[in-house]
């Protein structure tokens, strides 16, 4: 029995990745061994063994890392926070077990929106409008450049996962009370943050895994609904409460060619958020390399298991391919999810309820 380590293994986005690899298609049995910063969350992971670490930017997270991999005898290692993403894949060839992630300097630039925007830019691929905020002068002027095209601006932190310091804005005074607001509270200042054009059509989720710059395996999914979504004032949480899958030619070649335009040997997970400007042109707005989204159980109990398909190419085992490159899965299959309530799987025209 091959024996895996999850980090970030209290949190939704690694129990959606372990209860992939626990109901995989080919019934094979994993020792998951779950690791995280937080004791108490952690008990709520469906794993066999749980230990606690320290986070990623401290020193000796690596040499933890490594105590543990060598404890638990591990096979792989999977890491789903991006803080530490970003720490283990500039430290790969000091990991003491297999991993699969991309190359750091791809990592670089998917983790800072502000960088991947001009990098997809100057390769004529869509994106919105933006630019960084370094000063008071910027925000304003640069305010001032998307108003006139654009009802409203997005106002965003470049770095960070869920939508993290976002609101759209209309004003100036609006949002430099909200930049004063993060600067004050969490540090969070000048120079973290970026705007852009605010995109109002449908958002877009594109998950794939790549090995040496070939695709091999994706699906695309469009967000209905938000977890909590009603209690924010962008009316986004970034984590769906409702998504269905999608067959779009748009997204699909979008995606692909945005990550090959990225890095030629495009190896590990990469996943994409897209969304559509007022004229219905899809536009790219962040990248998330080297982790699952939050919900990849979806896929997984419809049909297509990237999870359990990574960990086992990561593991260096083979197996009958019988996926695609793009669509594996019907359009308008719906995952419906809340905080306490668990999930389904609709499938269209089997709804229960009816109108009155």
């Amino acid at each position: 029995m091959k024996r895996i380590l999850v980090t970030g293994a209290g949190g939704s986005a690694s129990y959606n990745y372990i209860m992939s690899l626990r109901n995989n298609l080919e019934n094979e049995k994993f020792f998951i061994v779950g690791a995280d910063t937080s004791k108490y969350h952690l008990e709520l992971s469906p794993v066999d063994k749980r230990y606690i670490i320290p986070r990623a930017n401290e020193i000796n997270y690596i040499e933890k890392l490594n105590k543990l991999i060598k404890k638990e005898k591990i096979d792989f290692l999977h890491i789903q926070p991006d803080t530490e993403v970003a720490i283990v894949t500039k430290n790969k060839k000091k990991i003491e077990t297999k991993t699969l992630l991309p190359k750091y300097h791809t990592l670089e630039i998917c983790q800072n929106k502000i960088a991947l925007n001009k990098f997809l830019r100057d390769k004529k691929i869509a994106v919105p409008d933006s630019f960084i905020v370094n000063s008071e002068e910027d925000l304003k002027g640069n305010l001032e450049i998307l108003l006139k095209f654009h009802e409203k601006v997005w106002l965003r932190a470049i770095r960070g996962a869920g939508s993290r310091a976002a609101l759209p804005v209309k004003t100036y005074e609006q949002a430099k009370m909200w930049i004063d607001y993060w600067k004050v509270m969490k540090g969070v200042g000048y120079g973290d943050f970026m705007i852009s054009e605010f995109l109002p059509g449908k958002e877009y989720a594109f998950q794939s895994f790549w090995i040496n710059g070939e695709l091999i395996v994706s699906q695309a999914r469009e967000r209905l609904e938000y977890i909590f979504g009603n209690l924010t004032p962008s009316g986004q949480s970034s984590s769906p409460s409702v998504a269905v899958t999608i067959s779009n030619k748009e997204v699909n070649n979008l995606a692909s060619s945005a990550i090959k335009a990225i890095d030629s040997k495009a190896t590990g997970i990469f996943c994409m958020d897209m969304k559509t400007d007022k004229n219905g042109k899809v536009k790219i707005i962040e990248i998330n390399a080297g982790r699952f989204f939050t919900t990849s159980l979806f896929f997984s109990m419809a049909g297509i298991n990237m999870p359990y398909i990574y960990t086992k190419i990561g593991l260096g085992e083979k197996f009958k391919k019988n996926w695609k490159k793009f669509d594996n899965l019907e359009a308008n299959l719906y995952w419906i999810r809340m905080i306490d309530m668990g999930y389904n799987l609709i499938k269209e025209n089997t709804w229960t309820s009816k109108k009155i």
